[in-house]
């Protein structure tokens, strides 16, 4: 009876391996999730110095050296909306940021974090980043935003929400607004992943 034990749990079944290959899964998940929440919330406190409020469009202005026409005139666009309010909009910025941080870090509404990040990282990479341009000979990357709005798809399509974060308990809760948070679609693989770490641990 011994030896059989010790035999299954050198060889543990083709089940038992695509759990622990799951729980491994989701746990990286969940580290990316609130390590990433951590650097936008560095971000989100830059944001609230006043060197950024008072200096907001010229984030803007200085991507438009050396751009072709098309992109100068899609920055001019933001440039003149922007200047309706600079402070406005940097103070919009800065809240907006916070929330995405917030979301990340703790798991709550995370369709719509991911989404607004998104959203958000698209907006800086066509605007304050110039699409990562002007490319030329010297040029070096393509902008960073755009891989943040990477990684933000990446956590949208794994829910990142639903293991260890709160979505799965506001789920329910939000009714009809379900599909604002992760914990939906989920439930079964997260729930046979983290059975079967307290498996191992027991």
């Amino acid at each position: 009876m011994n030896a059989s034990r010790h035999t299954i749990s050198e060889h543990p079944s083709p089940t038992e391996k695509s759990a622990a290959l799951a729980s491994w899964r989701l746990t990286g998940i969940v580290i990316l999730r609130i390590v990433f929440g951590l650097v936008w919330a560095v971000d989100a406190w830059f944001k609230w110095q006043p060197d950024f409020t008072g200096n907001f469009s010229d984030y803007l202005t200085g991507a438009l050296k050396d751009q072709p026409a098309a992109v100068k005139a899609w920055i001019d666009l933001w440039i003149n909306a922007v200047s309706v309010d600079p402070h406005v909009f940097a103070h919009a910025v800065a809240v907006g940021e916070t929330l995405v941080a917030l979301g990340l870090i703790f798991g709550v509404l995370s369709h719509l974090t991911d989404l607004g990040g998104i959203l958000r990282s698209l907006v800086i990479w066509s605007t304050a980043e110039g699409f990562g341009g002007p490319y030329m000979a010297g040029s070096t990357d393509i902008g960073a935003a755009i891989i943040y709005a990477l990684v933000f798809v990446g956590l949208f399509r794994s829910s990142a929400g639903i293991y260890v974060g709160l979505d799965r308990r506001v789920t329910t809760a939000l009714g009809r607004w379900a599909f604002l948070a992760s914990g939906l679609f989920d439930s079964e693989p997260v729930s046979g992943a983290a059975s079967h770490v307290r498996g191992r641990a027991a």
